[in-house]
């Protein structure tokens, strides 16, 4: 693996610069069954910012802010070079994790922002989401709540995730907005017809989370409730069980036959696919894989390098229109009903 370091892009019109994959870190302390090798997830976070992975991405609710705890001896000892990045509204009940709100309203986004800051151990945030949309609550007063923050200096710059193309037009007229967080993948296009062109027309960059399917396009599971851990989050997903599941992996063989053919990993297919989002769409895109191991990242990071052909981006088109399931098993929590 090469230590050259990745290219570096811009979010947004005037928001910091990253390189142009980031690292999701959820996946190290939450959701996708337990940790045993924490040395080695510690390892990851530091070996990404040797390649050039500056954007490290985490959110309060992952883990009931377990996982801020967890990169936050990280992001201190690196904070002039690492760009941070967290989100607030996922109000889970400490009772029962299952339950949860979404909240926009101000008091709870000022309360939200300070146990941020207080379980990093920063004094700013640099990227800071609205995690889900509470439509009850008006945009003018949640986004306008978050530029006090920036008024502050408590967060640098604003961000949203899951939301609609109008809602982000609305949201960008109250403060500008650098990126728009969605899950983007070769599973999942739907933000293609709407978030996808205003977030150009409006300068906006795009930050796809679960940009290889939540580890299904790797290939490396096939049925979440056969081959996952009981604690693992994924055997809730409908796309990842039962007969979803079976008909889903049989739409991976053009990605497997396309790294085949060319001397890579599946993983790096999908992700070379979400990198090349930016050229086919003429905007700024920054993936965000996550994974708690060197090896994983290494060959995240090297996929910022390999391009698909056009003949190989026709084969993989197809894809996601065939895809069977949704992507949560509560779509509410999306952007879905409301675009």
């Amino acid at each position: 693996m090469s230590n050259d370091k990745i290219a570096s892009v811009t979010l947004g019109n005037d928001g910091p610069e990253v390189g142009v994959q980031g690292l999701g870190c959820m996946g190290m302390s939450f959701a996708y069954g337990p940790t045993t090798d924490e040395a080695e997830a510690r390892a990851t976070l530091e070996r990404a910012l040797e390649l050039g992975v500056t954007l490290f991405d985490t959110a309060d609710m992952y883990g009931m802010g377990k996982n801020e705890e967890f990169i936050a001896p990280f992001i201190q000892a690196n904070r002039e070079r690492v760009v941070l990045a967290t989100k607030f509204a996922i109000d889970p009940n400490p009772d029962n994790p299952a339950e949860r709100a979404i909240r926009n309203d101000p008091p709870y986004i000022r309360r939200a922002v300070e146990g941020s800051l207080h379980r990093l151990g920063v004094d700013h945030i640099d990227l800071y989401y609205m995690h889900r949309r509470n439509p009850d609550v008006p945009l003018e007063e949640s986004v306008g709540t978050m530029a006090e923050l920036v008024a502050e200096g408590k967060v640098k710059h604003l961000g949203l995730s899951e939301v609609t193309g109008r809602e982000l037009r609305e949201a960008h007229a109250v403060h500008p907005i650098a990126a728009v967080q969605s899950e983007w993948s070769l599973f999942s296009r739907d933000i293609e017809e709407n978030v996808v062109p205003t977030a150009r027309e409006l300068g906006v960059a795009l930050v796809p989370y679960s940009p290889l399917g939540r580890g299904f396009l790797t290939g490396s599971f096939v049925d979440a409730d056969k081959e996952l851990s009981n604690d693992d989050w994924r055997r809730t997903l409908p796309r990842f069980t039962g007969e979803n599941a079976e008909a889903n992996a049989a739409l991976l063989a053009p990605v497997r036959a396309i790294a085949e053919a060319r001397g890579v990993t599946p993983a790096q297919v999908a992700l070379a696919w979400a990198q090349q989002r930016a050229a086919v769409h003429g905007l700024t895109v920054v993936p965000i894989p996550g994974t708690r191991k060197r090896s994983r990242l290494e060959e995240n990071v090297a996929a910022t390098r390999f391009e698909l052909t056009a003949e190989e981006l026709a084969a993989l088109e197809p894809i996601a229109g065939q895809v069977a399931g949704d992507r949560y098993a509560d779509m509410s929590f999306t952007s879905a009903g409301r675009e």
